[in-house]
């Protein structure tokens, strides 16, 4: 089975797409090509069939007319025949007086009967039955005989004198000397000729009719029509009839009768020619013209595929390259001067433009970046120096224990002999106290001094180790966590002038981290919990610190009693420059430490219950031991 490359599977997909431009183009042309068959069928077929349906009627009026023409024809030689008997002198004085009793009067009647009546006379004239009808309708004399045999059929006879008996004849004549219809005699159908007998000038009142019919059989109809056709006995009317029927039409032509209405009907079927020509012609034409729509159709989805879809394909292709390979390289271009073109064109001038962007881009995220990086330092570094601010401020406003003056008086007085030993008992013992107190400020101080050498060592160390932390990504190494907490802690009670107990809990605690950062990141969690306390304005707080191992990580908890925040700011407090405190513009302290925390592999979350319930601080780092065995 053949395989297809996934590039020409992808485009086929993107053609076929129900949203694509490809299969909204194909969707378009295919309505306009079934709306435009349409039309053309409708339009073939208004024009094409009305004419050939002319055609058709011309066609079946010509039928009609021969069929028509055939049985007058058929009619005028009997009609010709009884002419020329009724125009006698011998019918005439025949029909003088046909019962005549003389003997030379009947020897002449019966002359006449056996020349005019023979069989041979009969079929000289070409008819199968003759009459004389006297004026009154009495028939004269009535011969049938049979044009093969010449024998006399007497049925024929009675059905010939019944037929004469039923036939209005002066209606039949209309006023003429002779007259024509068809008529029902028997079981068949012939054509009856009836003339007035008059002299052979014409002249002399009319003494009787005579009257002649031939039968005519299907055969002789079929061969005078060229047609195969029948006589039917069974219809009726006086109108023809044309039945349709699938490439046939049937017509029945009225033969009719001395009272105008058809006695029966010849009846022929004949191909559609015409019609049927008229339907190929529209089929063809229809065909012909779809065939020709449909390759205008290819030709044009062909066209607009090759210079519309493919230029906006590769334009596609092109964008979809450099998204994934992020190099704005820029679209190869044709020259055309056309819509596709200035498109190309556009393009190569939006990527240029943002070419130029990206690099001042990247020239201002490098300066931001400094700049940032030197933010953080000093916000670090302000957040270590604070403590130093409040021991100075704290050693510079408190006063001494005793005034000095007083001190001196005293020795003064233990200086003199003549002090009595009481006094002096009291002046030593003042004295003694003063030097104690002395001594045990000094120490206070020298202690808070310590505190303020170490949190200046903290800031030595903070900016010593910047320019490391600036450009690489930094060492974790196994630190104890609960020492970096309880130094911070001892640090952070001197941020804020404020009552602040701290809770942690005691014993070495070994993470993988770096000690310089996470003891910046747990220092800058430290003063914005303090700072939180103040806000909070009860002049006192605590902040609580808990630590959970589990598995390899470690969970520290830093929970405090400040102003808390509300639970949907949570995912906006380590946006850079947000601050929950309206009186500052923001900082990059909880920006700087939740990025801090992932250059450690670790992770940092802030959690409240809401305004005035504190917050928690969550920081999850690696177990040292774990680390290194799985190091190992």
């Amino acid at each position: 089975m053949a395989v297809l490359p996934v590039g020409l599977v992808r485009r086929f997909r993107r053609v076929r797409g129900p949203a694509s431009l490809g299969a909204k183009l194909v969707l378009i042309m295919t309505a306009v090509g079934l709306c435009a068959a349409i039309a053309i069928t409708m339009l073939l077929a208004g024009i094409i069939t009305p004419s050939f349906t002319q055609l058709e009627d011309k066609a079946i009026a010509g039928h009609i007319e021969r069929t028509r023409a055939a049985l007058s024809e058929y009619e005028a030689k009997v009609e010709s025949a009884v002419r020329d008997y009724g125009d006698w002198n011998d019918s005439y004085a025949y029909m003088v007086d046909p019962d005549a009793t003389p003997r030379r009067a009947g020897a002449e009647h019966a002359r006449f009967e056996n020349d005019s009546f023979s069989p041979l006379a009969m079929s000289n004239i070409g008819v199968d039955g003759m009459a004389y009808v006297a004026p009154d309708g009495r028939i004269v004399i009535a011969r049938w005989r049979d044009p093969v045999s010449g024998v006399e059929r007497p049925a024929m006879r009675r059905e010939l004198i019944a037929t004469i008996a039923r036939t209005d004849i002066v209606r039949a004549l209309q006023g003429r000397s002779s007259g024509r219809f068809y008529a029902r005699i028997g079981d068949s159908v012939a054509a009856v000729g009836i003339a007035r007998v008059r002299r052979s000038d014409g002249s002399g009142a009319p003494r009787g009719y005579v009257l002649m019919a031939r039968v005519i059989t299907s055969q002789q109809i079929s061969d005078l029509l060229q047609l195969d056709a029948r006589i039917d006995l069974n219809a009726a009317g006086i109108a023809e009839t044309v039945t349709p029927r699938t490439g046939i039409l049937t017509i029945a032509v009225p033969m009719k009768g001395a009272d105008g209405r058809g006695v029966a009907s010849t009846r022929f079927s004949v191909r559609r020619d015409v019609s049927l020509l008229g339907r190929r012609m529209l089929l063809l034409a229809v065909a012909g013209s779809t065939v020709l729509l449909l390759l205008v159709l290819a030709v044009l989805r062909r066209t607009i595929t090759r210079l519309v879809l493919r230029p906006l394909h590769r334009v596609e292709s092109h964008m979809e390259r450099v998204r994934a390979s992020g190099s704005l390289a820029l679209l190869s271009e044709h020259g055309r001067r056309d819509e596709i073109g200035s498109l190309g064109r556009s393009f190569n001038a939006m990527l240029r433009q943002l070419k130029d962007l990206r690099e001042q881009i990247e020239v201002q995220s490098f300066d931001l970046g400094r700049s940032e990086s030197a933010v953080a330092v000093m916000h670090n570094v302000r957040n270590a120096l604070n403590p130093i601010s409040t021991i100075l401020s704290q050693g510079i406003a408190q006063a001494p224990p005793i005034e000095r003056t007083t001190v001196d008086r005293a020795l003064g007085e233990l200086v003199r002999t003549d002090v009595p030993e009481a006094r002096r008992r009291k002046l030593v013992a003042f004295v003694a106290a003063a030097i104690e107190a002395e001594s045990a400020n000094r120490e206070a101080t020298r202690r808070e001094l310590a505190v303020g050498r170490e949190a200046m060592a903290h800031v030595l160390e903070i900016i010593g180790q910047q320019q490391k932390a600036a450009h690489e990504r930094p060492t974790l190494e196994r630190c104890d966590v609960a020492d970096i907490i309880a130094r911070n802690a001892t640090i952070a009670r001197y941020s804020q002038n404020v009552s602040i107990a701290f809770s942690f809990p005691a014993g070495p605690i070994p993470v993988m981290a770096s000690r310089v950062i996470l003891s910046q990141v747990i220092g800058n969690l430290f003063g914005n919990a303090s700072e939180s306390i103040v806000a909070r304005g009860l002049g006192s707080g605590s902040i609580m610190t808990s630590i959970v191992e589990q598995d390899d990580r470690v969970t520290i908890v830093i929970r405090d009693d400040g102003e808390g925040f509300a639970p949907d700011l949570a995912p906006n407090l380590f946006q850079r420059g947000f601050s929950t405190r309206h009186h500052k513009s923001g900082g990059l302290g909880l920006h700087w430490c939740a990025n801090s925390m992932t250059a450690m592999e670790g992770s940092l979350r802030l959690e409240s219950d809401g305004p005035g319930l504190g917050a928690v601080a969550i920081l999850s780092l690696h177990r040292a031991a774990a680390r290194m065995a799985k190091a190992a």
